[in-house]
């Protein structure tokens, strides 16, 4: 059994193995491994793509789920009694949660594994399905030179757990302030994108815009990256603030189908937390 927390938690070689069975889930394999088998959910009302696809997969892996809205976790009762009840009937968790210090005391009390559907400091689901994509299109993959264009957050420090666990290059386009620790960044999109290869980016709050409008991705900066280069904007993404509607509308962008795999990377984590 192993929890899913974070990617730093894993080594090169299980986050292949992660893959591996990605492959296998798309070849029509583990079809009834959560069979007699219920996954408790905690999920906010917001959340659409990663609770829709962990729905979908637990029932395509004949499991059953059970949700509950994040907020439950926040009453007053100990954790440690939440978790001594459902060590009883749920044979995994996985929780969306503002503050990843929830997921780290329930894991020290669950029995079963724990899956993070993102923090305030990560989003390690959506962040492997996007490097399991990227590896489907681009065969030395590890070797590209990546760069994310948005503040510290989430999703840059998911990129950022990714980086350290994989070894690829990363390196950052942000206004002034918000630069991720122990990464090179930039404040002009016009010199961060030159020799990069893979470009994520993150939304922003309209309150800091501002402090970004020389980051903006536009199809003009994608012809400064190198040859074949790709654009992945992470959901939800806003045309005309940190990407133009020219560069989406363009061959660069490939954010639809990078997340057609989400299903089956969230099952894979399943089935690998369960058995190994």
């Amino acid at each position: 059994m192993k929890n899913f927390i974070r990617l730093t938690d894993y080594t090169a070689n299980d986050i292949y193995d992660i893959f591996q069975l990605t492959d296998e889930v798309w070849q029509g394999k583990y079809k009834d491994i959560l069979k007699g088998k219920s996954v408790v959910l905690f999920f906010p009302n917001s959340s659409i793509r990663t609770r829709v696809s962990f729905e979908q997969g637990i029932y395509l892996l004949g499991g059953h789920s059970i949700l509950f809205p994040t907020e439950v976790l926040d009453k007053k009762e100990d954790l440690r009694d939440v978790c001594g009840y459902l060590n009883n009937w749920a044979d995994i968790v996985i929780v969306r949660h503002k503050d990843i210090g929830v997921m780290e005391k329930l894991s020290a009390y669950l029995s079963v594994p724990i899956i993070n559907a993102m923090t305030d400091v990560n989003h390690p689901c959506e962040i492997l399905s996007d490097m399991y994509a990227i590896s489907k299109m681009r065969k030395d993959f590890i070797k590209d030179k990546f760069l994310f264009c948005g503040k510290k957050g989430n999703i840059g420090l998911a990129w950022k757990e990714a980086s350290d666990v994989l070894e690829f290059e990363l390196e950052q386009c942000c206004g002034k302030g918000y630069e991720i620790d122990n990464i090179v960044s930039y404040n002009n999109i016009y010199e961060a994108i030159i020799g990069k290869d893979i470009v994520c980016t993150d939304s922003l709050p309209e309150s800091i815009l501002g402090d970004f409008k020389n980051c903006q991705v536009t199809k003009e900066v994608m012809q400064m990256a190198n040859e074949g280069a790709i654009l992945n904007p992470c959901p939800p993404f806003y045309r005309g603030e940190e990407v133009t509607d020219d560069v989406i509308e363009s061959k660069y962008f490939v954010g639809y189908e990078f997340k057609k795999y989400l299903l089956e990377v969230q099952q894979a984590i399943m089935i690998y937390c369960l058995t190994c």
